[in-house]
């Protein structure tokens, strides 16, 4: 009895370092995809509508972000017993659990998917259209999406011969997408142990009862 006690314990101590752990994760992810919004820091260009839809999805902030901002806090109200779940019985802490981890988990899936496409299509910026069709213009676009023999994410020259602006527009759009993908990976893990850490949980009620 005195071992499943300590177990429970565990469990709830767990349920506070997992909701805070991915709540951090969650504005990470947030203030990721606001960087994204603006490259270079500059506000005109999502002002003139020359973002990339990839970012105005904003699968970062409500995905990564809001979604799994609120499964925190329910994970941790659990942990901590606070407010309507002071006093909650094993049904409404399972139900709690398993309500906070598929949404934690939808969010997190979203991004992780959006991300992996964001990447995999390149940066939205202006290119030399003459590139590809021999006619001198210049346009928005994805214009990695057509080089099909190579992959700029792994071709360096790339990165600064093909997008003309913004500058530094391929390191921006690689840098903060990774970490995009990064972190909802992380909360994707997080989730998991979350999972298991409610299972034993309820294993050690049913134990202490």
């Amino acid at each position: 009895m005195l071992s499943s006690l300590c177990t429970l314990a565990c469990s709830r101590t767990c349920s506070q370092i997992l909701g805070l752990s991915l709540g951090t994760a969650a504005l990470f992810a947030a203030g990721a995809n606001m960087a994204l919004l603006f490259p270079n820091w500059d506000v005109t260009y999502l002002l003139r509508g020359l973002v990339g839809r990839h970012a105005m999805l904003g699968t970062g902030l409500w995905g990564g972000g809001l979604m799994v901002l609120t499964a925190a806090t329910l994970i941790s109200l659990t942990g901590w017993r606070y407010g309507c779940l002071r006093k909650s019985g094993l049904c409404r802490s399972v139900l709690a659990g398993l309500l906070s981890s598929g949404l934690a988990s939808l969010g997190a899936l979203i991004c992780f998917v959006t991300s992996g496409v964001a990447l995999k299509d390149g940066p939205f910026c202006m290119f030399d259209v003459s590139s590809f069709n021999q006619t001198q213009a210049w346009k928005y676009g994805y214009p990695f999406k057509d080089l099909h023999s190579r992959n700029y994410l792994y071709d360096r020259l790339l990165w600064s011969s093909v997008c003309l602006e913004p500058s530094k527009a391929v390191v921006w759009h690689v840098a903060f997408f990774s970490a995009l993908l990064c972190i909802s990976l992380l909360q994707l893990l997080l989730v998991v142990v979350h999972v298991i850490n409610s299972f034993l949980g309820l294993f050690c009620s049913l134990c202490e009862k």
